[in-house]
C-alpha cells in the first residue's frame, strides 16, 4: 500500500532534541515563539489526521492551491497525479491513458487511490478521480473534500491557454466542454464543501477561500440563530441556556419569545468576482451556490442540499429557466414567479422547505406544520409537502388556514383540490390578521404545545414567511433576476437596477434587502400595496397605525394584509439588532394598534424602500393597458406594481418588477379588466375563455389540471375563535397520528 505520512525533516528530529530546540527558542526570542506555536496549534487544530482534499476539474487549480494550503498549514502536499499515478505506473498520466484507453485509465486511477493511504495532508485529485466511486469513498473515510467550483468558461480559457493533450475522455466529436459538464454530476457527488472561485481570480485567493470554508466547516457555533426580540448581546431569556442552529430555526418556526428568528452572524456576503463566476450559471446552480453559504453543513451537507434543490426545482417547474425575466417595456422588466406547480412565487421556497424540514427534524417525533395564507400560500405548501417520500408523510403533516371569504374562488378551488392524505385545508370565518394572529398565539401557548407533545408526541412547527427556511430560496431569485439581465447585455456587472414587490406579509420585499445586503446591486426597493395600504403610510411616515382600519377585499388577495410579520426582521436590522426595541415595538403595536419609528431609523428606512399604493380601478386599467399594447396579460397583485413602478422610478436604472402570480389564478377580476361583458361562475370555464385570448404567458398547464381533476372538493370551516382552531388540531392529530 502507498503511505505518505509527515515526512517533513522539522518531524524528523527526535523528541528530546524538539524539547530542547522548543525550550532555548522560547526563553531567547519569546515573541517568536508564540508566533510559531500559534502558527503550528492553528494549523494543526484545524486539520488533525483529517486530510484536505481539492476536487474540481482539469485547470481548477488544485495543484497550485494545494501547495499554497499546504504551505500556511505548514503540512505535507500530495498531488494525486504527480506524486502517486506516476510513481505507481512508472510513467506519465497522458502515457498511460494513451496505453489503456479512457474506461481502463479510470478503473487503473481508481485502483491506485485505494492502495493509498496518507494523514493530515493536503491532497490535489485529479480531474477524474471523482468518477471512481470506490477511490472517492476511501478518500473521503480520512478527507473533507473542498470542490473547487471555477465557471466552465474560465476553465476553458485556462485549458487553452495551456494546451494541456491529457483529458480523459476527450475525442473526436466530444468536445471539452460537453466532458466538463458531464463531470459536474461526480462532483457534486462526493464534496463536502464547495469552494466558488468566481472569475480567474489568484491561486493565492482560493487558498485564502479553502482554509476559510474548512474552518466553518468544522465550526457549526460561528452560525447560530438569535429572535428579533433578543438583544445583540444575547439571546433571549428563554433561549439563554442552548445555541440555536438552522436546523432548530427551521423546525421550531417562531421564537419562544414571540419574535422571529434571524442569524446572529447575519447573512453572507458575495464579491463581485463570485456574482460574476455565476452569470453564466444556471438557476439551480446559483441555488446551490448561495444556500450553501446560508446553511451550515452541519445541518445539512452540502451534497444532500444540492439533491433536494435539483429536486425542487426540477420537472415541477413548467419554464427550464426557472424564474425567467421578461421584457414589458421601456426600462421595465418582470420576473415571472409563476412556473411552479401550482402557479405563484410561494412555489419557489415551499418546492424546496418540505424536504429541508424532512431532513432537520429528528426521526422521534411527530409534527404538525400550521399555516395561514391570503390566497397562494395555501396551494403551495399543500403541494410541495404532498411531495415527500411516502415514509415522511407518516410523520409530517399540515393544516393550512385561510379566510374563508378572503380568498379569489379559483384559488379557493384550487387549496380544496390540493389537499392529500397528510395535508387538508379549513376556512376559517375571518380575515388572514386573524389567522396569521392565531397561528403566533397558539405557537407561544406553551400548555397546548407542551400538552400535545406529552400526550400525543406531536410537535408544531410553521411553515409561513415566518419560517427563516422560507426567505432564503427567495433570496435567490432576486439574485438571479439581476444576473440574468447582465447575461442578456441589458446592464453590465455593478450597475443599479430598482426593484418593484406587491408587499403584504413584507417577506419577498425583505428578500430583495436580503439580495442588496448579500451584494447585489439593487438600488431601490419599491413596495406596491393596494388599497390596504398601510405599509404605504409607515415608509412615507414612520408611523404604523392599524387604529380604525379594516380589511378590505380587493382584487389582488394575496396582499390584502394589515400586519406585515416579516416588517419585524427588517427593523431588527434597521435598529442594529436592538431586540428591546423591536419588543417594544411590536408590543405597543398589539396592545395598541399602532407604533412609531424614531426618525433616525426612518431616515435609515427611506434611504432602502419607497413606497405607493394603488386602487382596485388602476389595477384593472393597468391590466387592460398592458394586454392592449403588448399582448401580456398581468395578474392583479402584478398589476398593482406595474402602476406603482410607473408613479415611482425616476427612468435612470432598469426595474424589475416581481411578477408573483400567474393571471389564471384570478380569472374573474382579469376578464373584467379585458372587459368581457358576462363571466361564467365556474372557474375551469373562466380558465377556458381566457385562454381563447392566446395571451402571453399562456394558461397555467397545472392550475387547468387541478381544477379538472378536482372541482371543488369538501373542505372543514371553522369559526373565528381560539378555542375552536385548538380543537380541530388536537382532534387532526389524533385521526392521523394515534
Amino acid at each position: 500500500m502507498f503511505h505518505i505520512f509527515q515526512y517533513q525533516p522539522l518531524r524528523l528530529i527526535t523528541q528530546n532534541s524538539l524539547s530542547s530546540m522548543c525550550l532555548k527558542l522560547m526563553l531567547s526570542r519569546p515573541v517568536a515563539f508564540a508566533q510559531i506555536w500559534k502558527s503550528w496549534f492553528s494549523s494543526h487544530s484545524l486539520l488533525g489526521k483529517k486530510n484536505i482534499v481539492l476536487m474540481g476539474p482539469p485547470g481548477a487549480g488544485k495543484t497550485t492551491v494545494g501547495r499554497i494550503v499546504g504551505q500556511k498549514l505548514d503540512c505535507p502536499v500530495i498531488d494525486i497525479d504527480d506524486d502517486v499515478l506516476e510513481t505507481t505506473w512508472n510513467m506519465s498520466v497522458s502515457e498511460k491513458l494513451q496505453d489503456v484507453g479512457y474506461e481502463e485509465f479510470l478503473e487503473e486511477e481508481g485502483k491506485a487511490l485505494l492502495k493509498f493511504s496518507a494523514s493530515g495532508s493536503v491532497i490535489s485529485l485529479s480531474g477524474s478521480n471523482p468518477m471512481h466511486a470506490a477511490g472517492m469513498q476511501h478518500m473521503k473515510k480520512n478527507g473533507i473534500v473542498v470542490y473547487l467550483d471555477v465557471p466552465t468558461t474560465v476553465i476553458m480559457s485556462r485549458l487553452k491557454s495551456k494546451q494541456m493533450d491529457r483529458i480523459v475522455g476527450l475525442s473526436p466529436g466530444i468536445s471539452l466542454k460537453d466532458i466538463l459538464q458531464f463531470r459536474k454530476q461526480f462532483y457534486k457527488r462526493w464534496f463536502d464543501i464547495r469552494v466558488f472561485c468566481g472569475g480567474d481570480i489568484a491561486a493565492e485567493v482560493v487558498a485564502e477561500k479553502v482554509l476559510d470554508a474548512v474552518k466553518r466547516y468544522q465550526d457549526s457555533e460561528l452560525e447560530t440563530f438569535i429572535s428579533t426580540r433578543s438583544s445583540r448581546s444575547g439571546r433571549s431569556t428563554k433561549e439563554d441556556s442552548h445555541k440555536l442552529y438552522f436546523s432548530d430555526v427551521v423546525t421550531q418556526g417562531l421564537a419562544l419569545d414571540g419574535g422571529l428568528f434571524v442569524p446572529e452572524r447575519g447573512l453572507p456576503k458575495f464579491t463581485a468576482e463570485e456574482w460574476q463566476g455565476l452569470i453564466e450559471a444556471t438557476y439551480v446552480e446559483r441555488a446551490q451556490v448561495m444556500l450553501e453559504r446560508c446553511i451550515h453543513p452541519a445541518d445539512i451537507p452540502a451534497s444532500k442540499l444540492a439533491e433536494i434543490i435539483e429536486i425542487a426545482y426540477g420537472e415541477n417547474f413548467s419554464c427550464s429557466k426557472i424564474a425567467p425575466v421578461r421584457h414589458l417595456a421601456g426600462n421595465q422588466f418582470l420576473l415571472e414567479l409563476f412556473h411552479g406547480p401550482t402557479a405563484s412565487f410561494k412555489d419557489f421556497a415551499l418546492q424546496l422547505v418540505p424536504h429541508l424540514f424532512a431532513h432537520c427534524i429528528p426521526r422521534s417525533c411527530n409534527y404538525l406544520i400550521l399555516v395561514a395564507t391570503s390566497g397562494d400560500t395555501g396551494s403551495a405548501v399543500l403541494d410541495g409537502f404532498s411531495r415527500l417520500h411516502n415514509t415522511d408523510k407518516q410523520r409530517i403533516a399540515l393544516v393550512n388556514f385561510f379566510p374563508e371569504d378572503g380568498v379569489s374562488p379559483i384559488q379557493k378551488s384550487q387549496m380544496i383540490g390540493c389537499q392529500k392524505e397528510n395535508a387538508w385545508s379549513v376556512g376559517v370565518k375571518s380575515d388572514f390578521d386573524f389567522c396569521q394572529t392565531a397561528i403566533k398565539q397558539i405557537f407561544t401557548n406553551s400548555d397546548f404545545t407542551g400538552f400535545l407533545t406529552v400526550e400525543y408526541g406531536t410537535a408544531l412547527a410553521a411553515a409561513n414567511s415566518i419560517n427563516w427556511a422560507r426567505l432564503l430560496p427567495q433570496i435567490v431569485y432576486h439574485a438571479s433576476a439581476y444576473l440574468d439581465l447582465v447575461h442578456q447585455g441589458i446592464i453590465s456587472f455593478g450597475s443599479p437596477v430598482d426593484i418593484c414587490i406587491p408587499t403584504g406579509n413584507f417577506g419577498n420585499m425583505l428578500a430583495a434587502f436580503y439580495a442588496k445586503m448579500m451584494g447585489i446591486p439593487i438600488r431601490k426597493c419599491i413596495c406596491a400595496s393596494n388599497e390596504n395600504n398601510v405599509l404605504t403610510d409607515f415608509i412615507r411616515t414612520g408611523v404604523y397605525d392599524l387604529r380604525g382600519r379594516k380589511l378590505i377585499s380587493t382584487f389582488s388577495p394575496a396582499v390584502d394584509i394589515l400586519k406585515s410579520s416579516n416588517l419585524e426582521r427588517y427593523l431588527h436590522l434597521m435598529a442594529n439588532e436592538d431586540g428591546q426595541l423591536v419588543t417594544q415595538l411590536f408590543n405597543q403595536l398589539e396592545n395598541q394598534g399602532h407604533f412609531q419609528l424614531r426618525k433616525d431609523l426612518l431616515g435609515k428606512l427611506q434611504q432602502d424602500l419607497v413606497a405607493g399604493w394603488c386602487s382596485d380601478e388602476d389595477c384593472l386599467t393597468a391590466i387592460h393597458s398592458v394586454y392592449s399594447t403588448t399582448g401580456y396579460i398581468l395578474d392583479t397583485q402584478t398589476a398593482v406594481a406595474k402602476v406603482v413602478a410607473d408613479r415611482l422610478q425616476d427612468r435612470t436604472c432598469p426595474i424589475i418588477i416581481s411578477s408573483t402570480a400567474h393571471y389564471s389564478k384570478f380569472a374573474p377580476a382579469i376578464l373584467r379588466a379585458l372587459r368581457i361583458a358576462e363571466i361564467n361562475q365556474n372557474p375551469l370555464s373562466q380558465l377556458h375563455l381566457l385562454s381563447s385570448y392566446s395571451a402571453l404567458p399562456p394558461i397555467h398547464w397545472g392550475l387547468l389540471e387541478t381544477l379538472k381533476k378536482t372541482g371543488n372538493g369538501d373542505h372543514q370551516v371553522c369559526a373565528a375563535d381560539m378555542s375552536a382552531l385548538m380543537s380541530y388540531i388536537e382532534t387532526l392529530i389524533q385521526s392521523h397520528f394515534v
